[in-house]
């Protein structure tokens, strides 16, 4: 617990470095943006005074890093409000998308792989062919980028099938079928590359074990196929695609970023794209804050449940 608890804290200090730096790099100043058509030099010097940006660099990073750590993420320079105010719905939006998109993963990928195994060996050509079929169809939909797939289901189920109308998205306390039916749509386009991977990894491990000594054994015993598939082989199997599903879980919010733009979603991509044009240096780390230590925390989950699978890695990875 103590070295995960180090990993957070290592992560969240690099990760805001990190932005810190970036913002330095790339130049635009927030006062500038702010004032808009007022910007004149004595107004801009004004402004930077009141902001604290005038402060070197380091300094500026140290007040928002003990700010952090008393639960203060700073005030939006272009919104006049708390960065926790301000995020508060959209955080909870993008992971009902991401958690949606998750489950679909899960519940379609896992039959599908779980059949495939079932003619992996098949020597008949109908088996051969369903092989070829199934190994086109995953890698074509690998290769779909989400922004792309999001433009052809907004195209197809928004303009000419009108099921949907981009950027009317329900709300949840007074339309909770139409605000979950909506997230449907960007949750598929989050959902189909990864499904395919997720397909192709479980179909690989459990191929492996079925090929391992105790699956030949209990089938020469007479135990059924399908028994031993589903009671033994998959638990087996499960941990190495447990670490790649917390990946992808880790993935979808990233990729969420782009989707959100395509579907008109008020999320944390929208409000990550704004904030790094407007120079929202408060807004900005918030956000990669909250995503680095996202992808810290779904690990470390991962390694949770791949213990509780697995006893023997609590004492040092079963030897």
């Amino acid at each position: 617990m103590l070295k995960r608890l180090l990993m957070l804290l290592v992560t969240m200090v690099t990760v805001s470095f990190l932005a810190f730096t970036a913002f330095t790099v790339i130049g635009g100043d927030p006062a500038t943006i702010l004032l808009g058509t007022q910007a004149t030099p004595e107004a801009v010097a004004a402004l930077r005074e009141e902001l604290g940006l005038n402060a070197p660099f380091l300094v500026q990073y140290w007040n928002w890093l003990t700010a952090f750590f008393v639960g203060d993420f700073g005030t939006s320079y272009i919104y006049n409000q708390s960065v926790t105010t301000l995020l508060a719905g959209k955080v909870g939006l993008s992971l009902r998308l991401c958690g949606l998109a998750f489950v679909i993963i899960v519940v379609l990928a896992t039959p599908v792989a779980l059949f495939s195994v079932r003619y992996e060996e098949r020597p008949e050509l109908r088996w051969r062919l369903l092989r070829g079929w199934d190994v086109t169809a995953t890698q074509f939909s690998m290769s779909l980028p989400p922004f792309f797939l999001g433009v052809v289901i907004t195209w197809v189920f928004s303009v000419v099938l009108k099921w949907f109308v981009v950027g009317s998205l329900p709300d949840i306390a007074t339309d909770p079928v139409g605000h979950w039916t909506y997230l449907l749509f960007p949750a598929i386009t989050l959902a189909v590359p990864r499904i395919a991977k997720t397909v192709r990894m479980l179909r690989a491990t459990v191929v492996h074990q079925m090929r391992q000594d105790y699956v030949r054994t209990a089938i020469a015993r007479g135990a059924n196929r399908s028994r031993v598939l589903y009671c033994h082989v998959l638990k087996n199997a499960l941990a190495p695609v447990v670490s790649f599903l917390a990946q992808t879980l880790a993935e979808l919010v990233a990729a969420a970023i782009v989707v959100e733009q395509v579907f008109s979603l008020p999320g944390l991509g929208r409000m990550l794209i704004s904030s790094i044009g407007n120079r929202d240096y408060a807004v900005v780390q918030a956000i990669v804050v909250m995503l680095a230590l996202w992808v810290v925390a779904v690990n470390g989950m991962a390694d949770l449940f791949n213990t509780a699978l697995d006893p023997r890695l609590r004492m040092g990875g079963g030897k």
